[in-house]
């Protein structure tokens, strides 16, 4: 039962809010619904039974079918009753319990009756239920009455009818279809809401005709909208019109762009805005015809409203990111809002300030943000610390200041995300403006004094003992760093144990104290600071061991792990145990995110050598022991790479052909897999004849012909070419397929002794520079790119041209270069004008390579690129470099 109402006392805000639902059980309501079945009806009972139904029924309660169905009918009966607000409340229990096929026809009669009714009330609730309950058999039967609904003079039945047609869009399309003429004479309806709902409904039924939409954004923009709410949608749609029709129509998108101009004059600030938002969202917007919008968002900042100031404020935070120097008007206005009551309003104003800001106003900026940090949650306080970083990055002769807030920030309670942000940010900023390093590595280290979180303690370790060792005074770091080894937990313990090691091997002078500190973590409690001070000293000396080269000590302490980690594990689930010591070299280098898998004719399952292997540890050794066999193949020497299936063929056509590349340092091996998918015929001396006029570099050393193929019983051809050694030579190669068929008897399933010579066109194959490439990742990016150091190092900048987007451009030089994305950087933010990705792989020759690619936007659309390049080979820094030019 329902709970007594009371009422609520206003002045304790801190109880739990009341509910007069509180408490109700299905049971006994359904035995409350009983009244529905009383010969004299009490409107105002049944209204609170159904209310407590709905309340069910929207909580997630089910009722079982016989439940249904006996609500059903009983609420069927409450259609005796003339009480308005009861009847309202029998159309919404018939939607909730969406009645079967069968139980619907005791209803239609009801409902057709209250659709035809003279009462406004009862026609419009009718429609909206007749449409949602029924199917298409019965809306035949009422389409005319809708179709006049839709034109009907009371604004609330044409919106009823026009919502119905939404919903019957979705399950009867061709029958919505042909209201198009009553739809578009309801768009010139005077009620605001029915011209919205019209407009909508028609564009609906024409979204998939671009030239219908067209036509009827073109009609519309001359100024037959009134109703705001439809207006809007216009400035929806013309923006669509124009991001689709690309630079085809220029006469056109002067045209719709001249429609969302004047709409900022517009009397009513919903359209305003809208039509703001619209031409600062549009492609190619060049700063002339920004002007208006942004007079008008500047306008609304010191609005009385809070909701026009947020939505101000946000449109031109998104701005900032793509045209800082039209904001920059609004920096005034922006500052008033960084004192604003709403915490979402000031939090903007502050990111956007600093996107647009200049050097002379960062100091300013600084003192009017350090009061706001302490009123805003932890997700705002992140968005504020990224955007000082950028502004950091901007203005790097600002660092001291800028680095000074992010300090004190730091030292401010606050959550692990906020402190990972602040951390992360300094770090960021040591690495790209060289004169902040010592003094954000002495942050750093004041603020492990305290840190609180164990990951970030030994990242900021682990940074310390690679930056460190580089500063002018190494020494003062190693205090902060020997006091984790008495103050933190075993995990930050062993971290700083190995920092100290890295001090111990980069810097001569220290190496004494470091060997005296190290020897006094032999006494520590934990195994794995033992385990590691005993490995660090045994590894630098000094326990008076001789250390072969003080390049071996750097290499094994700052060297990257370049094995994908998920190889080393399968491998190390594959060795079994023997007097042969597992080898680390013999685990593959290549990283695969996911198995080989071949794509193949329906119903082929491919077997045999050409199925795939495993797993990613297997690829290249089942590749390799498969090569093996081939007599030809046995002096090619060891396996680079394999590459993943090509398709070569169509599918569902008469034979499925896919080629693999097998890449050695001086040949090139097709494999090509094949399927015969028609079960009539036997295929023999199945050979693919492949033609290298467009290889120069390329010679045909051998091909290993299939001597019969069986329908469904997919085999191997081989082809092999020589390359010269060392040299990554591409090339496009032409295919064809060449075979004797012969008649298969279905019934005995013999083939004729007699077959007849023919051939297949396959599509043609091409050996690019990625092939020659694996994907390698390695666990710390700039640990490597030290490592590998300058020497090798090559430099230069591209245009890429114009390109849809930042990210198509990334993912294009990446899927050129065919080298592993590291550390998420493949990955670009939206709306960014400027990103760097890095990428590591391993070049023919097991020559390791990295690559730093650092983007920005020149101009709308044009993409320039700044490649650097990194090796142990000068010519595979080079060879990366003429990939990216030829390319």
């Amino acid at each position: 039962m329902a709970q007594p109402l009371v009422k609520k006392d206003d002045d304790r805000d801190d109880e739990a809010e009341y509910s007069p639902f509180m408490g109700i059980e299905k049971g006994s309501v359904l035995q409350e619904a009983r009244v529905f079945n009383d010969p004299q009806l009490d409107a105002r009972r049944c209204s609170q039974v159904i209310t407590k139904l709905l309340y069910l029924l929207n909580q997630g309660e089910t009722f079982t079918k016989v439940e249904a169905t006996e609500v059903f009918f009983a609420v069927t009966k409450l259609f005796q009753s003339k009480d308005m607000g009861l009847r309202r409340m029998v159309y919404l229990m018939i939607k909730e319990i969406s009645p079967s096929a069968d139980e619907v026809i005791i209803v239609t009669s009801s409902l057709m009756k209250d659709m035809n009714s003279k009462i406004d009330m009862y026609k419009a609730n009718a429609i909206r239920v007749l449409c949602r309950i029924t199917d298409g058999t019965l809306l035949s039967q009422i389409e005319r009455y809708i179709k006049q609904a839709i034109v009907d003079k009371n604004p609330v039945v044409a919106s009823a009818a026009l919502i119905s047609g939404f919903h019957l869009l979705q399950t009867n399309p061709e029958i919505v279809k042909r209201w198009s003429n009553e739809v578009q004479e309801a768009v010139q309806s005077r009620a605001a809401l029915v011209q919205f709902h019209a407009l909508a409904l028609l564009h609906q039924i024409r979204q998939n005709d671009r030239l219908a939409v067209s036509k009827l954004v073109t009609s519309l923009t001359r100024g037959t909208v009134r109703s705001p709410l439809a207006q809007c949608l216009l400035i929806r749609y013309t923006s669509q019109v124009i991001y689709e029709s690309g630079n085809n129509t220029q006469a056109g998108e002067r045209l719709f762009y001249d429609y969302l101009e004047s709409c900022l004059r517009h009397k009513s600030e919903m359209v305003i805005f809208e039509a703001a938002r619209a031409i600062t969202e549009l492609n190619g917007v060049t700063s002339r015809e920004l002007t208006p919008a942004i007079t008008v968002l500047q306008l609304f900042l010191s609005s009385s409203k809070p909701v026009l100031r947020f939505a101000a404020v946000r449109t031109l935070n998104k701005v900032a990111m793509t045209h800082p120097m039209a904001v920059t008007n609004c920096n005034i206005d922006m500052e008033s809002l960084i004192s604003d009551q709403n915490r979402s309003i000031a939090t903007l104003a502050i990111t956007t300030l600093l996107k647009t800001g200049n050097e002379s106003s960062v100091d300013r900026l600084m003192k009017q943000i350090t009061n706001f940090m302490s009123d805003i949650a932890d997700e705002f306080k992140i968005v504020v610390v990224e955007a000082i970083r950028s502004l950091c990055l901007k203005f790097p002769l600002k660092y001291r200041s800028l680095m000074n807030f992010l300090s004190n920030i730091l030292r401010e309670e606050g959550g692990f995300d906020y402190k990972k942000a602040i951390v992360d940010s300094i770090v960021i900023l040591i690495s790209d403006i060289p004169d902040a390093k010592e003094v954000g590595l002495l942050h750093l280290c004041e603020f492990i004094e305290d840190c609180e979180f164990t990951y970030l303690s030994t990242q900021i370790l682990h940074f310390l003992g690679i930056e460190g060792p580089k500063t002018s005074d190494p020494s003062k770091y190693i205090r902060y760093i020997y006091n984790r080894v008495h103050l933190e937990n075993a995990i930050v313990r062993a971290s700083a144990v190995s920092t100290l090691a890295k001090f111990g091997a980069a810097v001569d002078a220290l190496k004494p104290r470091i060997f005296v500190l190290l020897r006094r973590c032999l006494f520590d409690s934990d195994d794995e600071v033992r385990d590691r001070a005993t490995l660090y000293l045994n590894t630098l000396g000094g326990d008076g061991s001789v250390v072969e080269t003080d390049k071996d000590v750097k290499n094994f302490l700052f060297g990257s792990f370049d094995i994908p980690l998920v190889n080393l594990e399968n491998s190390l689930k594959n060795y079994e145990p023997s007097e042969e010591a597992f080898d680390i070299n013999s685990v593959p280098k290549e990283f695969k995110s996911q198995p080989l898998a071949e794509k193949k004719a329906p119903g082929k399952k491919p077997s045999g050598l050409g199925a795939p292997p495993s797993g990613p540890s297997s690829t290249v050794d089942a590749y390799e022991k498969m090569l093996s066999t081939i007599p030809e193949c046995a002096n090619f020497g060891k396996l680079f790479k394999s590459s993943a299936p090509v398709e070569l063929t169509e599918a569902e056509t008469e034979y499925a052909v896919n080629v693999i590349k097998h890449i050695f340092d001086r040949h090139v091996v097709f494999q090509y897999n094949c399927t015969n998918t028609i079960a009539e015929q036997l295929l023999e001396d199945v050979i693919v004849n492949v033609d290298a006029s467009e290889a120069d570099e390329f010679s045909e050393v051998f091909s290993k012909p299939i001597r019969s193929l069986p329908y469904d019983s997919p085999a191997q051809t081989f082809v092999a070419f020589e390359k010269p050694e060392g040299v990554s030579a591409v090339g496009k190669f032409s295919n064809i397929l060449k075979f004797i068929v012969k008649e298969v008897d279905p019934t005995t399933g013999e083939a004729e002794d007699d077959g007849v010579e023919d051939e297949y066109q396959l599509e043609d194959l091409e050996v690019v520079a990625a092939d020659y490439v694996l994907k390698v990742g390695v666990s710390n990016f700039r640990n490597a790119w030290e490592s590998l150091g300058p020497d090798f190092e090559r430099v230069d900048e591209y245009g890429l041209g114009p390109r849809e987007s930042l990210a198509e451009a990334v993912n294009t030089v990446i899927n050129l270069l065919g080298l592993q994305p590291c550390e998420g950087t493949e990955e670009v933010p939206p709306n960014s004008r400027s990103h760097t990705c890095l990428l590591s792989g391993v070049f023919i020759g097991n020559v390791k390579v990295l690559v730093r690619l650092s983007f920005g936007l020149d101009g709308p659309k044009d993409v320039a690129m700044k490649l650097s390049v990194r090796s142990e080979d000068e010519t595979v820094s080079d060879a990366v470099h003429e990939i990216v030019a030829s390319g």
